[in-house]
Formats: C-alpha cells, sequence, structure tokens
C-alpha cells in the first residue's frame, strides 16, 4: 500500500502505528520521527501541496485533514483528481483516538490502533480534585488566537482539573482582545504558537504586552513554552502534552 500524509499528525500516527513503511511522501512540516521521516519526498508545506507530485507518486491514499484553515481546498483538489482520501477534522481527545483507530483500519492494522488508542487515553487520565487552574493556551501572538469549544485542547485541560476560559466559545479558535484576557484571568498562559520552533515561542514578549499587566499569569510569572508539536498536532504526542501542562499546572502557587 502506497500512503502519502498531509498532515504532521497523521504521519506521527501512521509511524506509532508501526506503518511508517508505507509512507511514499509526507508534508513540508512532518519532522517525526526524523529517523522515518528524512527518508521520504516532502510534497510541500499544508496549503502548498504539490499536487502534481502527490498524483505522480500513485498514492492508494492520502491522510489529509481539516484542522488548518484552508485545508478544505486541498481536500478538493486531492478530489478532483480522483485521489482515494481520509480525511481527519478532530475536535475533542474522543475524535483523535477515532482517528488513530479510522486510520489503523485503513492501513490494515486495526488491532494497532485500538491499541493505540487506548495507551493515549490511558496515559492522559482525568485528574480528581486538582485546582481549578485557568489556562490560557496561545495558538499566535499577533492579534492573540486562542482555542474555543471545539478544540482537543479544550479537552486536554479539563483532563487535567484545568480551565480553558474560553471553553463555551463555539469555535475551533478565536482572537481575543487584552480586555478579554484580562476578564478572563488566567494563571497560566502557554505559547504554543503554530509552525514557530520552541525555542522562539518568547514567553518574555508575553509578560511584556500593553494591557497585560493585571493578568494573574504575568504578574506570577506564569507565563512558558509548549512547542505546538505537543499541543497542535492531533496525534499520539498530545500525551506529552499533557505531561508538560501538567507540570505547569502543578509548580503554580496554591
Amino acid at each position: 500500500m502506497r500512503v502519502i500524509s498531509h498532515t504532521a499528525s497523521n504521519t506521527e500516527i501512521v509511524c506509532a502505528l508501526g506503518a511508517g513503511n508505507l509512507l511514499v511522501g509526507v508534508d513540508a512540516d512532518s519532522d517525526f520521527p526524523a529517523d522515518i521521516v528524512r527518508q521520504i519526498p516532502k510534497l510541500g508545506r499544508d496549503l502548498q501541496l504539490d499536487l502534481a507530485a502527490v498524483e505522480a507518486l500513485r498514492p492508494d491514499l492520502v491522510l489529509t485533514s481539516l484542522t488548518v484553515p484552508g485545508h478544505e481546498r486541498i481536500v478538493a483538489a486531492l478530489n478532483r483528481r480522483g485521489i482515494p482520501t481520509l480525511v481527519a477534522d478532530p475536535i475533542s481527545l474522543e475524535d483523535v483516538f477515532d482517528d488513530v483507530r479510522r486510520i489503523a483500519k485503513a492501513l490494515g492494522v486495526p488491532v494497532a490502533g485500538e491499541q493505540l488508542a487506548a495507551e493515549m487515553d490511558a496515559a492522559m487520565p482525568q485528574r480528581v480534585g486538582a485546582r481549578r487552574t485557568r489556562v490560557l493556551v496561545e495558538w499566535w501572538p499577533k492579534p492573540v488566537i486562542v482555542p474555543g469549544r471545539d478544540s482537543w485542547v479544550t479537552g486536554l485541560l479539563a483532563r487535567l482539573g484545568a480551565h480553558n476560559p474560553w471553553h463555551d466559545a463555539p469555535s475551533k479558535s478565536q482572537p481575543v482582545t487584552p480586555e478579554q484576557v484580562v476578564s478572563a484571568g488566567p494563571d497560566l498562559v502557554i505559547t504554543s504558537w503554530c509552525g514557530v520552533p520552541e525555542h522562539q515561542l518568547r514567553p518574555a514578549h508575553v509578560i511584556k504586552r500593553d494591557g497585560w499587566q493585571s493578568v494573574p499569569a504575568v504578574t506570577g510569572g506564569a507565563v512558558h513554552a509548549i512547542s505546538e508539536a505537543y499541543l497542535g498536532r492531533p496525534g499520539p504526542r498530545l500525551v506529552e502534552g499533557y505531561r508538560q501542562l501538567a507540570q505547569h499546572i502543578d509548580t503554580l502557587p496554591h
């Protein structure tokens, strides 16, 4: 079977299933696991996927998604070319687990999918009695964009006993103003800017922002970085995102 992955999360799911040998092409942002993906042709970033190159590789299946605005254009273009696709569009953590199972079934390894989904679920347990910490996860700095109700991050925080201040906003993500952030009063701010390397996430920039000086996370110095590889990719490495979030929450003063 010849498989192309159009998103880093799908690439990581395929490899975690032990099916990395099926990949004949990946998107340019697929960087993990490095020992596998470095040997696979890169076909462009998510919104600049080289469709001619995809077609030339004669895939039996393209694993794509709707997790980034504009992805629908790529999915439609693949469909026009008659290329078989499996489209992921997870909202909740449970959707992520279901996508693992769907991808595994499509690759002919359903048992591995059930096992991986169960392992991920077990590794992110619901914490009982934890402090109701308000956590702002920042997808982008200018404007500040945060996850809304329809995001696996909202579910991730809920499992930690924490709280996304915009958990009831009917959106996958949305921009927020300084006034809205002050009103929300997050105890912890996590920079996890999409497509930005971890060493460039710069929590210090958040602390210096105009209008944020009264935010509890800023006054308390609770502004930290977590790579979007661990929070922004709906796949196996969300477990590491859960772990790092837990660590930051647990170091807050009580």
